[in-house]
């Protein structure tokens, strides 16, 4: 297992980059722990898997370096990198047996049979392919053959990362959740140091140790599931993560407080000046809105009996909010006015959370 540390790192698919939408990786630098979890979280084309490439050696990257353990990496191909990675789609020998397909990596380190048959039975077992192990590969379905490709990345004992990009999407949804749980429990049976990619945030929240939030290119935070629901660095991160995401209110900053539109919100205004900022916004999330006495005035556009709880859609001026309630809680049936945990509220300049923010009255 290796610690993984990127330097400045970038890259772009054009010969001669000038703005910053020619880059497709905007320039970061990270450090992963050796034995960590690592979830990289993010929509389709926001770069997760063009940086996977870079750090599995598929892709030099434009500008920067890679280290394994303090090695510089950068020039290394996979194969020199040690490293096991796992695609979206499965790839299997159709010919070969399950046993042959998942034997494969281990035979071609010229490993004796003992080991081999002892680490194929211990990754066949954990994946449920123990009943099919003497069986043509070509005859598996589609699900079936991804779990080859899973046991042929988490086989080896040798590797220095282990990387899954988009694993589960042929995966039945049935079996998905097992996966993502045979896989965690590898992870703290051997310590692998592991790279996962989705754009499935249950898929990342329930896998990884800290997860790494990307859009359009960039890096905008890292951390664990806590840390990304309770503190989101930035309103894309808020608004992703979380079912349903998290409120944004527009807001002015004027010398007596924070207003959204005419009414002046119950939390108070810091002392730093805004007049830099090109938009400032409220980030509350449904759980922390509360019908009040005081507040903001709003309409109930919906309410929704979702089990434990009601979900009420709510709309202050142009913007729509959600209110998460207990399913015991009576609710306005038209309008009301709603309030806000001052504890998870967050101000945000320019999209960016203002860490020194003191928000309690």
């Amino acid at each position: 297992m290796a610690k993984i540390t990127l330097n400045n790192l970038a890259h772009s698919y054009v010969d001669n980059p000038e703005s910053d939408e020619d880059w497709a990786l905007k320039e970061m630098t990270l450090e992963w722990e050796d034995g960590g979890a690592y979830a990289l979280l993010g929509p389709s084309g926001c770069g997760k898997t063009t940086l996977l490439n870079i750090i599995s050696g598929l892709l030099k990257p434009s500008t920067g370096s890679i280290l394994f353990d303090q090695q510089d990496v950068t020039e290394l191909t996979p194969e020199q990198r040690n490293i096991a990675q796992v695609f979206q789609f499965p790839v299997v020998y159709d010919t070969m047996t399950v046993y042959d397909n998942l034997a494969f990596p281990l035979k071609n380190r010229n490993l004796d049979q003992a080991t081999i048959n002892q680490r194929v039975s211990e990754v066949a077992q954990m994946l449920e392919l123990e009943s099919v192990l003497n069986k043509k590969a070509a005859g598996l379905t589609a699900d079936g053959k991804q779990k080859i490709s899973l046991g042929r990345g988490l086989v080896r004992s040798d590797v220095n990362v282990i990387m899954f990009d988009e694993p589960l999407t042929v995966i039945d949804p049935k079996l998905k959740w097992l996966l993502r749980s045979k896989l965690k429990e590898l992870h703290r049976r051997f310590n692998f140091t592991m790279i996962y990619v989705t754009h499935d945030q249950t898929e990342a929240l329930t896998f990884a140790d800290k997860i790494v939030v990307m859009e359009q290119g960039k890096v905008l935070q890292v951390g664990t599931s806590q840390e990304l629901f309770e503190q989101p660095q930035h309103t894309f991160v808020g608004h992703f993560i979380g079912s349903p995401g998290m409120n944004r209110i527009e807001v002015t900053a004027k010398d007596d407080g924070f207003y959204a539109g005419n009414t002046r919100l119950p939390i108070n205004k810091s002392s730093t000046p805004y007049n830099h900022a090109k938009s400032l916004s409220i980030g509350v999330r449904p759980e922390h809105v509360y019908f009040s006495d005081q507040g903001l005035d709003v309409k109930i556009n919906k309410c929704e009996d979702i089990g434990r709880y009601k979900l009420a859609n709510i709309q202050f001026d142009d913007t729509e909010l959600k209110l998460l309630a207990s399913s015991e809680q009576a609710l306005p049936e038209s309008s009301g006015r709603v309030n806000f945990d001052p504890k998870f509220t967050h101000l945000y300049v320019d999209g960016w959370r203002d860490n020194e923010w003191a928000i309690l009255e």
